[in-house]
């Protein structure tokens, strides 16, 4: 009897990988969709700082305006939250109260790093004593050290910060994260805050799902390198029958939704004005569908990242605001169409985020 053999994966290369990232992330073509259901699809916005929401929204929505997401925030239907990969996003409502209970077990990971210095602290009674204080009213996180030492003055103040943090689904309150507003960090608990208990986390296959309808075709390790987590290779294989299996060109296993696009590798990408840390380049293992290997690490510096370039899709430079000025710095020379439409888009992007001023748009010396 004769054996028969599964045919090979179909190996998608670099631009395929490129352009069917780009269209779920909505940057090879703006999508029509409001603020609130793009920042659903995308499974959050990363948001170490304030702006880089904003920004990353001006990219990837038509007729968006940076109220639009100062709206949300201001009406709690979005929020600022500490989730995946231990860093700060704005999440819906609805995620935030059940990916964080997804990704507690990377949260009580990262405390044990702190154990050090949280040496003879009940963390259930300080999980208690926090989750008073801030429901009471809001706290900065020098307020939670100044009363967690008073209680333990033997600890290490950073440690129970920390502690605090991991503990507990800490939101940032308003008005620290509205466009054009200013305030410091203070903490309330996502209950407090939204009105609602946290819900169960949901089913790993579910955030699977979700991840590769934003991210996909992705790998095992893509996804685990997005969301902090490890062991979701399970969950993976419960799903095989429902996706479709892809290889790298470098042999690795990729994952799909079965209809989710997957455009021409030659398909037009415009270029697009992005902020640091946005999650499009740092949402996979291998990122070099996004950051070709000889610009690897070029959009940092120590711990500072930089706003970025794409220009055909991929990492092309950075760029910057200096005083009445938006200063691109490409990482090679552009060639004069390339340069026309990094203009083009330059203005569109200004007029979005910062309509009724006026700014230069130059190119600075290419970066080494």
């Amino acid at each position: 009897m004769m054996k028969t053999t599964s045919a090979p994966a179909p190996v998608l290369g670099t631009r395929a990988l490129n352009r069917a990232t780009l269209e779920r992330q909505l940057l090879l073509r703006r999508s029509p969709s409001t603020a609130a259901a793009a920042v659903r699809h995308l499974v959050g916005l990363q948001a170490q700082n304030v702006k880089p929401p904003y920004y990353a929204l001006a990219a990837r929505l038509d007729g968006f305006t940076p109220e639009a997401l100062s709206e949300l925030m201001a009406g709690r239907e979005v929020v600022r939250i500490v989730t995946l990969r231990s860093t700060i996003h704005t999440h819906t409502a609805d995620d935030c109260l059940t990916l964080r209970p997804l990704v507690q077990p990377a949260r009580d990971r990262e405390l044990a790093a702190f154990r050090t210095g949280l040496t003879g602290v009940d963390l259930d009674r300080l999980a208690a004593l926090v989750r008073e204080l801030v429901e009471d009213e809001p706290r900065t996180m020098a307020q939670l050290r100044a009363a967690l030492g008073a209680e333990w003055p033997d600890a290490d103040p950073q440690s129970l910060a920390v502690a605090a943090r991991c503990r507990l689904p800490l939101v940032q309150v308003t008005p620290r994260g509205l466009w054009g507003r200013s305030g410091q960090v203070a903490l309330t608990t996502a209950e407090h805050w939204l009105g609602r208990p946290a819900g169960p986390a949901p089913e790993p296959e579910t955030v699977v799902l979700r991840y590769l309808a934003a991210f996909g075709p992705a790998s095992v390790k893509d996804m685990q390198t997005w969301a902090g987590l490890t062991r979701l290779r399970e969950a993976f294989e419960r799903l095989r029958s429902r996706l479709v299996t892809f290889r790298a060109e470098d042999g690795t296993e990729l994952f799909d939704l079965p209809d989710a696009p997957r455009p021409d590798p030659d398909t037009p990408a415009p270029p697009r004005f992005l902020p640091e840390f946005d999650n499009l380049l740092l949402s996979h293992a291998d990122r070099t569908r996004i950051v070709p290997p000889a610009h690897r690490g070029r959009h940092w510096q120590g711990n500072q990242a930089y706003r970025t370039l794409l220009v055909d899709g991929f990492l092309a430079g950075v760029w910057k605001l200096d005083g009445q000025a938006l200063v691109v710095e490409p990482f090679d020379p552009l060639t004069r169409r390339a340069r026309g439409e990094v203009v083009e888009e330059a203005g569109r992007m200004l007029a979005v985020m910062h309509p009724g001023t006026s700014y230069d748009i130059r190119f600075g010396t290419v970066r080494a």
